[in-house]
């Protein structure tokens, strides 16, 4: 079990890293210190996706097979031998002095993550009276999220990279990152001002509601891919293994509770599921593409000179989509290139940021009125 001074050590650890971009937001003039913080929960939440998608990608996922800490220290200097003697028993096995360090800064920045959002709570409850309940609320919701995000980066360790909890952890963190970008987008502190803002809207939020799911439906497809090891399950590209549409095992490959690399029964996953699980991801890029770029596209139609910000996330959204869709198929062609399925995991995690910031822009209008007449 681990240890006080071990909680102690990671809390220290927290508070230095938190410290340097809450001293940075204090020293920097300008805007609200509770907006600047909020939007800077929302950068260091997509680091922590991309920086997760590193320690997964160099199998350093059990570098530290631990939690929370690294053969119960703090830091892979004091747990030194014990990393040592694990790699010198397997070379090639999931521990080494640098995977261990890829895995403990993940925890670091994921802690970091955690402290500011303990900040932002202090701070919605020291403004309770002027900004009232809701940012409070909402922050609280917040803590929430990303302390069962915790568990289940907890649960990733020692349950052995199972794959269905990578997918969730991921998940997860993409969820976090929607509610802390619509958190950040709100103007918490000009809610009480004399001053109104009217807001055109002009996005349906009905279409953008169906984005948002097909989008995160690709996303658990593409995770599933990542964390069952699937992305060279086809090694050719458009066709896999030669074929327009390959062989299929369905009910194995989409078997969500198992342990990695092995089926329900506890055998070693076929080839075929595999395939599945990869072809189920191609499949449905095609729909994500239609949906999200005839968003896009409608949205830059829609946009006017007063509404350059809808502007500006539409063009984002499209050049994201077209990196997707670039990185994806060089997965494949290249043989599963770190720098590309790097840029697929940041890809996906900008496509939800830029989803949420269209909400700016979106009303439930048109359906109220249709329902009405």
């Amino acid at each position: 079990m681990p240890s006080l001074i071990l909680f102690l050590e990671l809390a220290a650890i927290a508070i230095i890293f938190a410290g340097l971009p809450l001293l940075y937001l204090w020293r920097k003039p300008g805007y609200s210190f509770f907006q600047k913080l909020n939007w800077v929960l929302v950068f260091m939440t997509f680091d922590l996706i991309v920086f997760g998608a590193f320690t997964r990608l160099t199998d350093s996922g059990l570098g530290c097979p631990d939690w929370p800490g690294c053969y119960g220290t703090s830091n892979p200097f004091h747990a030194l031998t014990e990393i040592q003697r694990a790699e010198s028993a397997m070379p090639t096995g999931p521990v080494t002095v640098i995977k261990a360090w890829i895995e403990m800064i993940h925890r670091y920045l994921a802690m970091t993550v955690g402290a500011l959002i303990l900040v932002q709570v202090g701070i919605a409850l020291s403004k309770l009276k002027s900004l009232g309940k809701n940012p409070l609320l909402g922050s609280l919701g917040l803590l929430v999220l990303v302390c069962v995000q915790g568990a289940f980066g907890a649960w990733t360790v020692t349950l052995k990279l199972q794959p269905i909890i990578v997918t969730i952890h991921l998940m997860l963190a993409l969820v976090l990152l929607s509610f802390l970008t619509l958190y950040a987008q709100q103007s918490w502190e000009e809610k009480l001002s004399a001053v109104r803002v009217l807001r055109i809207r002009p996005i349906s939020a009905q279409f953008l509601t169906l984005s948002f799911v097909v989008l995160f439906i690709q996303i658990f497809l593409g995770a599933w891919v990542s964390t069952n090891y699937a992305v060279l399950a086809c090694p050719d590209f458009p066709t896999c293994m030669g074929s327009v549409w390959p062989e299929t095992n369905w009910s194995e490959g989409f078997t969500l509770w198992r342990q990695l690399g092995l089926n329900a029964q506890g055998e070693f996953i076929s080839p075929v599921a595999l395939q599945t699980i990869h072809w189920a991801h191609r499949l449905f890029a095609v729909l994500v593409l239609i949906v999200l770029g005839t968003l896009g596209l409608k949205a830059l139609k829609l946009a006017t000179p007063a509404l350059f910000g809808l502007s500006l996330v539409a063009k984002l959204l499209l050049a994201v989509l077209l990196l997707q869709i670039v990185t994806g198929i060089s997965n494949v062609v290249f043989q599963w290139p770190l720098l590309a399925a790097l840029l697929h995991t940041a890809g996906s995690a900008a496509l939800v940021f830029c989803l949420v910031r269209m909400s700016n822009w979106a009303s439930w209008k048109p359906f109220i009125q249709k329902k009405m007449a």
